[in-house]
């Protein structure tokens, strides 16, 4: 048996499901990640602080948490494939258009949109895979569609490393509207899940028959997440999730600056090349990071390998803030981005197995993007810190960040194995 011999066991559908899932959030990231890359271009050309620097990247996570919560909805009611569609085509288009801004005002308003399609991706996505994926190899196949966003970020290093130095930061941002080509193949080759199907007929016949129990939407789907005994688990869920996505944010959104700022102003001192090799090599940490939590949570459950990878985190993330030394956070690096990303596999499954289909779209987008709307200040606190205490401090509390989503575990039952309802 191969490392990837589960993948033969999906069906052409399932399959393509997870090639069109994974390519989608690969893409969002390079689109995403773009800005913490270019960071100190644009602080400079824009005439930025460090703390407004940080609220453009706080405003764009607020964004993605509506449009993960609104995407949800639309991937209840008209399905996985199209709400993935127009996500994608959303961040791709105000990824492009960043290039063209001249102030703070409008590249805000680009940061805002393009972060309603990062967030409804993901939670459009996740549903797909999930749906077409049976239990014994969701976490594997979550883990791989997870990993693509590491492969994303290291593109979008490796484009900064070489379009930066010729075209500038206006030239980088034009080359994130690529991803709109993705549209055109998921329009045609991507078969919709048939979970979601089976939901849509239904809603047709309780639409008909008046004595038939009617489905849930909109506000009665969110309401329903906090129905009965499932109210602990959905707050559990969501406070872990926000603490995870601050500690997760507040670092990387951080990284690139820490290590290209000059050493009077708290960084590293690199040089653009040196720092994307920096960040590309953290990538191959976070890919390997991604990948394998998906096995390990498979094999001794979502809880343990969440509690694992989040304690970790806990004490390599500030250990990375204290350090100066290149070749040591050249070599430390890949093993922050492993423990401190790759548990983001995991929660897709998790969510999935926790959740009825006719909610899970809605489950997906709220409980991941609620979270991140209490994350959204990451990028300001951790900006507005390093002006004030130091890169160290800063990243400390990122540190804390994940202690807390650890402990939250103790509210959250394990779903290994469980088929979806």
């Amino acid at each position: 048996m191969t490392l990837f011999s589960w993948w033969r066991e999906g069906t052409p559908a399932a399959r393509r499901a997870l090639v069109a899932a994974a390519l989608g959030w690969m893409l969002d990231a390079f689109d995403v990640m773009l800005f913490a890359l270019v960071l100190p271009p644009v602080m400079a050309e824009l005439g930025l602080s460090k703390a407004q620097a940080g609220l453009l990247g706080s405003l764009a996570l607020l964004a993605a948490a509506g449009g993960g919560i609104v995407f949800g909805l639309i991937s209840d009611r008209f399905g996985r494939t199209r709400a993935l569609m127009g996500s994608v085509l959303l961040y791709s288009a105000f990824t492009g258009l960043t290039a063209l801004t001249t102030n703070i005002w409008q590249f805000a308003f680009c940061r805002v949109l393009l972060g309603l399609g990062m967030g409804g991706e993901w939670a459009s996505g996740a549903t797909l895979v999930s749906e077409h994926w049976k239990a014994e190899h969701r976490g594997k196949a979550m883990g791989l569609m997870q990993s693509a966003w590491a492969v994303g970020y290291g593109l979008a290093a490796i484009v900064v490393g070489v379009v930066l130095p010729i075209t500038g930061w206006r030239g980088v941002f034009a080359i994130g509207v690529l991803p709109a080509f993705l549209v055109v193949w998921v329009q045609r080759r991507v078969e919709e899940s048939p979970m979601w199907q089976a939901s849509a007929e239904s809603r047709v016949v309780a639409a008909r028959d008046a004595s038939a129990e009617q489905p849930v939407s909109g506000l009665a789907a969110i309401r329903s997440l906090f129905a009965g005994p499932m109210v602990r688990v959905t707050i559990a869920v969501t406070f872990m999730n926000a603490c995870t996505l601050f500690g997760w944010w507040g670092l990387n959104q951080w990284i690139p600056s820490y290590l290209s700022l000059g050493e009077g102003q708290g960084g590293v001192g690199l040089s653009a090349q040196t720092m994307a090799s920096f960040v590309f090599a953290m990538q191959v940490g976070m890919w390997f990071g991604y990948v394998t939590f998906g096995y390990i949570g498979d094999v001794i459950g979502r809880k343990r390998a969440y509690v694992i990878y989040l304690l970790a985190a806990s004490v390599l993330l500030p250990l990375y803030g204290f350090l100066r030394t290149p070749i040591v956070l050249l070599a430390l690096g890949p093993f922050v981005a492993f423990f401190g990303t790759g548990y983001y596999s995991g929660f897709g499954a998790l969510t999935a197995e926790l959740y009825p289909t006719n909610v899970r779209g809605t489950a997906q987008g709220f409980t991941y993007n609620l979270g991140r709307v209490a994350s959204a200040v990451a990028p300001w606190v951790v900006g507005s810190m390093a002006s004030t205490r130091g890169f160290a401090a800063a990243f400390a509390v990122t540190g804390a960040a994940f202690l807390l989503a650890a402990i939250a575990w103790r509210w959250i039952p394990e779903t290994r194995g469980r088929e979806l309802a």
